[in-house]
């Protein structure tokens, strides 16, 4: 942050060069992140209330972010091309700091201005068109919403909904709703999926950031010495014997 403010002094030839540049930054050790298994999902989602199953469902589908994910509407799901598309975000802010007293502001926009689209399984679309009739949910209206038919309050569904279904569930750490975007883009990166489509799914600006969820399974490792034992026919020590 301080190398970026003398940087911007430099370009506004407030001072000549940016007393940063080079310097040496301290080694940080990165904590490994546990990511959430399959089966801790399904015993996640047996513990979820049925009203909330397809938007917690929808999150694992599509890794969408949380404000991305309570602003999607049916006109951004083409069920022929079986494509979802990310134009909108919800942004919860107090109603001190709103400007227009609205504690939940739509931008036309997700993060990085940009939108993207991606394609979704064929059940998960089955899914929302029941959803959709079953509710009566009209072309522009949100997915999913309050019984108002308001935005879903992130901090409400956490402490009402996802913390209760978290205990039931018995997961031995503290899973947030922001990590079944993380299991979303490790158990495709498990599975065998491109790092570069990972990257353009997820609407990552770096392909390292994408890179961060590559080994994050906790059978990662063995599938890594299976598939050696495939190359080599059999484990090193049987051929030493």
């Amino acid at each position: 942050m301080l190398h970026s403010i003398f940087e911007r002094a430099v370009r506004d030839q407030l001072i000549l060069i940016n007393p940063c540049e080079r310097t040496e930054l301290p080694k940080i050790i990165l904590r490994r992140t546990r990511t959430l298994t399959p089966d801790e999902f399904g015993r996640l989602m047996a513990a979820m209330p049925e009203r909330h199953r397809l938007l917690v469902a929808t999150a694992i589908e599509t890794g969408m972010r949380w404000g991305e994910l309570i602003a999607l509407r049916p006109r951004h799901i083409d069920f022929l091309r079986r494509t979802v598309t990310v134009e909108e975000t919800i942004v919860e802010v107090s109603k001190k700091h709103s400007g227009t007293g609205e504690r939940m502001i739509i931008k036309p926009y997700p993060k990085d201005n940009e939108s993207r689209t991606f394609g979704v399984r064929s059940a998960w679309l089955e899914d929302v068109a029941e959803h959709i009739r079953l509710h009566g949910i009209g072309r522009d209206e949100l997915l999913f919403s309050t019984e108002a038919g308001t935005p879903i309050s992130r901090n409400t569904f956490r402490t009402r909904v996802w913390l209760p279904a978290v205990e039931a569930s018995r997961i031995d750490f503290g899973v947030r709703v922001h990590d079944l975007r993380h299991a979303h883009a490790s158990w495709l990166l498990a599975g065998g999926a491109d790092l570069k489509g990972v990257m353009d799914r997820m609407g990552h600006a770096q392909i390292q950031t994408t890179q961060k969820y590559l080994h994050t399974l906790p059978d990662t490792d063995q599938k890594n010495l299976d598939a050696l034992t495939r190359i080599t026919g059999r484990p090193v020590k049987d051929r030493m014997s």
